[in-house]
């Protein structure tokens, strides 16, 4: 036997209606956890695949393939950032260097520990104008894994790294930024 609405009293139904509307809202939080869940692994694919935030995969038959192209240079900036909390010094050993797209280059970023404890953290690249960012291969670098240091210590950092032939050639500068954040542990 079902009981129909004209038979419910005014607080049977607004029970109901309140039990319904929570269902509802639970499925659009479980539903949005989901989605927040499965934007990471996709936001990682998305940057490997157009070099958004400085993530690049070289693989090696790219570097096998890359011819130096003679004609032009591209100079490249970099800059860096340490966010609060980490308790280090972080730059680059030079400010800028002028590459020919295919010639694979090395620089070198220092980082020092100014605590009294070790510490370890993650390096984010980020590379502008962000047309180049898919353009800028990284061979090895620092930024792939996370870096500790001890108590005072200094360390340098490589990044080996080559811009492909085809990048735009009315992109003559670009710059490459990393931000190092404390790793959680």
């Amino acid at each position: 036997m079902e009981i129909k609405n004209e038979e419910l009293s005014p607080a049977q139904t607004r029970h109901l209606a309140n039990k319904k509307l929570g269902f509802k809202m639970l499925w659009i939080v479980a539903g949005s956890l989901l989605f927040a869940f499965a934007l990471v692994p996709l936001y990682d694919v998305l940057c490997t695949i157009t070099g958004l935030n400085g993530k690049t995969v070289t693989t090696a038959s790219q570097l096998e393939n890359a011819k130096v192209d003679e004609t032009r240079w591209v100079t490249i900036q970099f800059t860096s950032s340490v966010m609060p909390g980490l308790g280090w010094n972080f730059y680059p050993k030079q400010a800028s260097i002028k590459v020919r797209p295919g010639q694979v280059e090395t620089v070198l970023f220092e980082a020092k520990n100014i605590t009294s404890q070790v510490v370890a953290g993650q390096a984010i690249p980020s590379v502008s104008p962000g047309q180049a960012a898919a353009h800028l291969k990284k061979i090895e670098c620092f930024c792939f894994q996370r870096q500790e240091l001890k108590a005072g210590e200094t360390k340098l950092m490589p990044l080996r790294f080559f811009v492909s032939n085809d990048l735009p050639v009315d992109v003559k500068e670009m710059t490459l930024s990393y931000a190092f954040f404390k790793s959680k542990d």
